[in-house]
């Protein structure tokens, strides 16, 4: 079985945006017969700065997605901040993600689970793999349909303003579930490390790969963007796109 492969720009920033970056994974499905999940988010509730872009809000936002399903076929995965997005945001995506600060947040996953997506949980920066248990009982035991659920490695707290990547936790939560996806570009992070931002080094973002590939991870997490030194959120973790196919490829 093939990997799952998850890729978008970490913020919905434009349309001419969402574009560039759907039209280059259809590429890649094409060429290399994958099946990538395309993602974005429509408001990052939890930049470090309040001045800092957090994205055109749920309304415009689960628009701009619902536009890219329809104009590419893709697949499509965002993530909700509160429980009364769900709904609404079930309506229009495939996976539903919740975030890593949030994944113990007992309403938050009971209406994800409600809304009968997928869901995929990311592991909080404060947890074991092992804890991820609790959390993925709290959705399976919500749900109203058999759904799947998914659980994201991205690393944890390593004092301040830094992260590391414990692999053992890839193992570890697959005996929760048989889909554990390695969030390559978060992983990277140095977070609040850019005066007022999140800053971090993507060089590094391969090597996080293929260390989860050789740890049986079963999928891939990138956040990517034409260039992503402009980029409105996450720039310095985010893949450049033309480098994202190269990297499928040795994931295969």
């Amino acid at each position: 079985m093939k990997p799952v492969f998850i890729a978008g720009p970490c913020v919905i920033e434009s349309a001419e945006l969402l574009d560039i970056v759907a039209q280059k994974i259809v590429s890649i499905n094409k060429a290399l017969g994958t099946d990538i999940i395309f993602k974005a988010s429509f408001d990052k509730a939890n930049r470090t700065s309040l001045s800092s872009f957090r994205g055109p809000g749920m309304e415009r936002g689960i628009q701009m997605l619902a536009d890219v399903k329809e104009k590419y076929g893709l697949r499509i995965l965002t993530d909700i901040h509160e429980s009364c997005q769900a709904e609404p945001v079930g309506e229009v995506v495939d996976v539903i993600q919740i975030p890593a600060f949030l994944c113990r947040q007992t309403d938050l996953l009971v209406a994800a689970a409600k809304t009968g997506k997928t869901v995929n949980i990311k592991k909080a920066q404060f947890l074991s793999g092992a804890d991820m248990k609790y959390p993925v009982q709290k959705v399976k035991e919500s749900a109203t349909t058999n759904s799947e659920v998914g659980l994201t490695e991205r690393g944890n707290s390593f004092g301040y303003n830094n992260l590391v990547v414990d692999f053992r936790n890839i193992p570890d939560m697959l005996e929760i579930v048989p889909t554990v996806i390695m969030d390559c570009t978060h992983s990277v992070q140095r977070p609040g490390g850019g005066n007022g931002f999140t800053a971090g080094d993507r060089r590094f973002v391969p090597s996080m790969a293929l260390a989860a590939k050789a740890f049986g991870a079963t999928g891939y997490f990138f956040e990517v963007h034409p260039d992503p030194d402009k980029g409105l959120s996450d720039g310095p973790n985010m893949l450049k796109l033309d480098e994202l196919e190269p990297l499928i490829k040795q994931l295969l």
